[in-house]
């Protein structure tokens, strides 16, 4: 039966998703467990292509890429994949009905990360950042608001301002990986070379007005949905408070991180919120 193999390919999204995220894991479990899966099923499926571009560079990535974009597109029409990854993913996206220019948008900024390594105009970063992050912040309110047209549409610019407000805080956090490690740029107008304190306020400023709008969305989110997103947006306003600590030439040379044990509070923090209603 179908069935089992269903059940083993949600498991594998869910070993990805821990593997590779303590973080996001922890604010998916605190998600309603009907739609805790499907958040599951999508992280599985971005990881995985962004693994391709980022990490397997002891192999031919564009080829990896390729081979991983064509199974997609059969998971997708076949409603079934040998994949475990995908066959999970193609079932949410049936589920939710989520558009295919989500993923095609995801798909094309991955791919160039396989051929460019600088971003030197707004409207490149732009394209980049909506591929990367807020398609990704879509497909997830899909899930949240059960398909229903009327509150995606209603949310919809909060979802991406979240997903662009998470995904520069990890630009900002992994500037030595992916300046030195992997010969990246993102930031347009930005000297890496000799990023100082006003740069680095330029990216804060614009990251901090990309959560306010996104918080807005998360006050008007499903009860189903409000507590893990708003747990994943305090650890990311907590790593963006370290960020903003730590002078330009540290960040630069490490890798920012929050602790298990504030993690910990965080949570702690967030459900006390919750439950008093203050969110």
């Amino acid at each position: 039966m179908k069935a089992i193999f269903d059940h083993v390919s949600n498991k594998c999204s869910r070993i990805v998703t821990g593997s590779y995220s303590t973080s996001f894991s922890m604010a998916v479990k605190m998600l309603a467990p009907e739609i805790r899966q499907d958040i599951y099923n999508i992280y599985g499926f971005v990881r995985f292509a962004d693994e391709i571009v980022d990490s397997f560079h002891d192999y031919e990535k564009e080829q990896l890429f390729n081979d991983f974009e064509k199974a997609l597109d059969d998971a997708l029409t076949q409603k079934i994949s040998l994949n475990p990854i995908l066959n999970s993913f193609q079932h949410t996206v049936h589920k939710y009905q989520i558009e295919d220019e989500l993923i095609r948008a995801f798909m094309k900024s991955m791919r160039l990360d396989l051929v460019k390594s600088v971003y030197e105009t707004q409207e490149e970063y732009e394209e980049y950042i909506y591929g990367s992050a807020d398609v990704v912040g879509l497909m997830c309110l899909k899930v949240f608001v059960n398909g229903g047209i009327e509150k995606f549409e209603q949310l919809k610019s909060s979802a991406m301002a979240l997903g662009s407000a998470f995904q520069k805080v990890n630009f900002l956090r992994d500037l030595k990986a992916d300046f030195e490690g992997l010969n990246r740029t993102y930031f347009p107008n930005t000297d890496l070379n000799s990023l100082d304190e006003a740069s680095k306020q330029r990216i804060i400023d614009e990251i901090e007005n990309d959560f306010a709008l996104g918080y807005e969305g998360i006050l008007k989110l499903p009860v189903e949905a409000k507590f893990g997103v708003y747990t994943a947006y305090k650890y990311y306003t907590k790593l963006l408070t370290k960020l903003k600590k730590t002078p330009p030439l540290e960040i630069k040379n490490t890798r920012i991180r929050v602790p298990n044990y504030q993690k910990f509070g965080l949570l702690a923090s967030s459900y006390l919120n919750y439950r008093l209603n203050l969110i």
